[in-house]
């Protein structure tokens, strides 16, 4: 029996690279909008993209400030676009929220799942915990992009 390994996606930005700070044209202090990502390995049998941004560091445990699906497999996600269907963030809107945290420095997961199917009956009432519920046996390949920020 032959068995293939899972590449990982491997996901950059031309705005920061991975664990260093995200500017702040992309967070509350800025103009608050999605930086440009570049997604590579995406797997030839993907049908969709997904993607999730939060904050693992808040007080009230994960924030989720961005969640989109239903993007086409296709290596730039443009910056300051919806190149998708947008779920609830945390703060129950359906866009981007840039970070903006109390204090400190905050780790920012941006996190891009391949799928095999397209998602296009969610409703845009959809929260983290139920596109990650949808997505489920269907992620084909993940990865992701941390970035950091301080007020």
């Amino acid at each position: 029996m032959i068995t293939t390994a899972i590449k990982t996606l491997v996901v950059k930005s031309s705005a920061f690279k991975s664990n260093e700070m995200i500017p702040p044209m992309y967070t509350c202090n800025g103009l608050n909008i999605n930086p440009e990502l570049t997604i590579e390995d995406i797997p030839a049998n993907t049908k969709s993209l997904a993607i999730i941004v939060d904050d693992s560091d808040a007080p009230s445990g994960c924030y989720c400030h961005w969640l989109v699906w239903d993007i086409l497999p296709e290596r730039i996600i443009q910056e300051d676009s919806v190149p998708g269907i947008q779920g609830r963030n945390s703060m129950g809107e359906n866009k981007y929220i840039g970070p903006c945290p109390p204090s400190g420095i905050h780790q920012y997961h941006f996190k891009v799942y391949a799928l095999d199917i397209k998602l296009d009956t969610l409703p845009p009432s959809t929260n983290e915990k139920e596109l990650m519920a949808a997505m489920g046996p269907n992620i084909i390949s993940s990865g992701e992009l941390l970035g950091l920020y301080e007020k």
